[in-house]
């Protein structure tokens, strides 16, 4: 695998900085965190319990469009934790592969994995990690996540299951990414 962006995805609490962290170690390459590329007023409207709206995550995808493409371009393989929850957004971070015609999704080099999980799962972790001080993201805005994502079976995005264990979800990376 050369000149590829594995992107993790999915809602808040199903493990996609821990999975992408660990496959980017895995795999001797580079990871990126898309919270670290949120403005400081995305974290404090989230913070707050607003949801953000296109006009603030347009700004936020094309900057990890930007980050990703070098990678892409430089033969690289780079992995990304991202919600990416909207194929609109999805097709945003496709645009790294300068070569992606929309709707060729195989033929891309910006490859999705969705990691699921019961909603009573996510709650908790979101919930155990607000306290712990360690997110933004407040449980509140769960619903909203789960309301946003689509996916369209088209695209081919692989899902993994996010209540094995981490070995288990990165070797089922892995398998699914072959099979992508």
């Amino acid at each position: 695998m050369t000149g590829l962006a594995i992107v993790i995805m999915g809602v808040s609490g199903s493990g996609k900085s821990t999975v992408a962290q660990m496959l980017a170690k895995s795999l001797s390459c580079r990871f990126v965190e898309a919270d670290d590329f949120h403005s400081q007023k995305n974290k404090e409207k989230m913070r707050n319990g607003d949801p953000l709206s296109d006009t603030d995550r347009f700004p936020w995808l094309e900057a990890l469009r930007d980050a990703i493409r070098k990678n892409i371009n430089d033969g690289e393989i780079v992995t990304l934790a991202c919600s990416a929850l909207q194929k609109k957004y999805r097709d945003i971070l496709r645009s790294a592969d300068q070569d992606y015609k929309p709707g060729n999704y195989p033929n891309c080099r910006v490859k999705f994995v969705c990691l699921e999980a019961p909603v009573e799962v996510l709650a908790d972790r979101m919930k155990r990690r607000s306290e712990a001080g360690k997110h933004f993201m407040p449980v509140s805005l769960l619903q909203s996540q789960l309301d946003l994502l689509q996916i369209d079976e088209a695209e081919g995005i692989a899902k993994a299951d996010a209540t094995t264990s981490l070995e288990a979800i990165v070797n089922a990376v892995f398998v699914l990414l072959r099979t992508t």
